[in-house]
């Protein structure tokens, strides 16, 4: 058995609490590490925390001016000499299929740092994201060190409905993002893939607080309930319309935003019900896709629902936002609207969709100047299309 196989099976034999133990004491055994360290990104996309040094031992990483920060920005694996040392510190994206989930830093003698044990470490890092998500069904352990400050009831229970912040195959990359991130209330996005299909969906329940909430996790759930009994767009959305007036009888809705893409065509049908904005960006022309309104979802009983259609080309992006982007307001008054739209579009197509929305909510933070008082989705697709053999 090889050092790295046999990696994998204490690592996979770990209990789920244990795993960076577990990692660390093989990297010491195997690779003569000196340190072995896993820093993961908190909820608002801001800093890492440490996973195994307890609260108030060490400052949060800054994910913008650190060794660790621009590793994990870039998704490549870089290297920092260790003062008055002779050793060196690799830092390893810990990413699994486009989601980011932090950095694990390893501290190897200067003498055996080469780059075919780089490449042996980066594939640890690639095991251990797999094995983090796979640990926390049992453990809460991970979670905890992704939060800088107490998430809201409402927030812990709109993360929980979350599939991840991003997702890459080879037809498309996605990023999306929620602000605030730790006080949020009727926001969501979804989505779901197999071989043939990607369905999106972003949901924003009105109200706010535990109603927003609760209201968004029965339109969600409705949504994927119809979803995975294997019917179209319009039928998912008729469901749960009808769930939702079946519990609130026409006093609550929510807002949604459906998408099916077909893997291999780029036909894209949408049911547009409610206020989340599509846009999409084609070479340097940006517009908003102007869609047929229909009801939001439980307004009224027994409502219907039609898809429209449209093509994506590989290299398009699309976006989409909440109403939280595009009315918010500056000190002076003045909305987001459209040109800023458009403008915060622009200036982040050289991003990668999974840095996009976290792009995007910093400049309309800029904008806003004050805290938000409604929440803010940004979601981004890249399509690249299906590659003919």
């Amino acid at each position: 058995m090889n050092r790295r196989t046999h990696i994998e099976a204490a690592v996979r034999a770990a209990a789920p609490h244990a795993l960076l133990a577990a990692l660390r004491a093989e990297l010491i055994s195997a690779y003569g590490a000196l340190a072995v360290e896993l820093h993961l990104a908190d909820y608002g996309l801001r800093v890492l925390t440490s996973l195994d040094r307890p609260d108030g031992e060490s400052e949060p990483l800054s994910l913008h001016n650190t060794p660790e920060g621009r590793a994990f920005g870039s998704q490549e694996p870089r290297e920092q000499q260790v003062r008055h040392d002779d050793a060196v510190d690799h830092h390893l994206p810990v990413t699994v299929r486009g989601e980011r989930l932090g950095i694990l830093t390893v501290r190897l003698p200067q003498t055996l740092s080469t780059p075919e044990l780089v490449g042996e470490l980066t594939h640890v890092a690639d095991l251990l994201g797999h094995e983090i998500l796979v640990a926390e069904r049992d453990t809460d352990l991970y979670q905890r060190a992704r939060r800088t400050s107490r998430l809201t009831l409402a927030a812990e229970m709109q993360w929980q409905l979350l599939p991840a912040r991003a997702c890459t195959a080879a037809e498309f990359a996605i990023g999306a993002q929620l602000e605030p991130a730790y006080a949020i209330h009727g926001d969501n996005f979804d989505w779901a893939a197999d071989g043939d299909e990607l369905t999106l969906a972003v949901t924003n329940g009105m109200g706010e607080g535990i109603q927003a909430s609760l209201l968004t996790n029965l339109a969600v759930n409705a949504l994927r309930n119809a979803r995975r009994a294997g019917i179209g767009i319009a039928d998912q959305a008729a469901l749960a319309d009808q769930a939702i007036y079946d519990q609130h009888r026409g006093a609550s809705h929510v807002s949604t935003l459906l998408l099916r893409f077909e893997l291999a065509t780029g036909r894209v049908g949408v049911v547009d019900a409610g206020s989340p904005q599509l846009w999409m960006q084609r070479g340097r022309s940006v517009r908003r896709m102007e869609l047929e309104a229909q009801l939001p979802l439980g307004m009224f009983e027994e409502s219907q629902y039609t898809v429209q259609e449209f093509h994506v080309e590989p290299g398009d992006r699309l976006l989409l936002f909440s109403d939280g982007v595009y009315d918010a307001v500056s000190p002076l008054g003045e909305a987001y609207g459209d040109r800023m739209l458009a403008r915060a579009i622009q200036s982040t197509r050289l991003l990668p969709a999974a840095t996009v929305p976290r792009a995007i909510l910093a400049e309309l933070a800029e904008y806003r100047v004050t805290e938000t008082l409604d929440d803010a989705l940004v979601l981004c697709l890249d399509w690249f299309g299906r590659q003919k053999d």
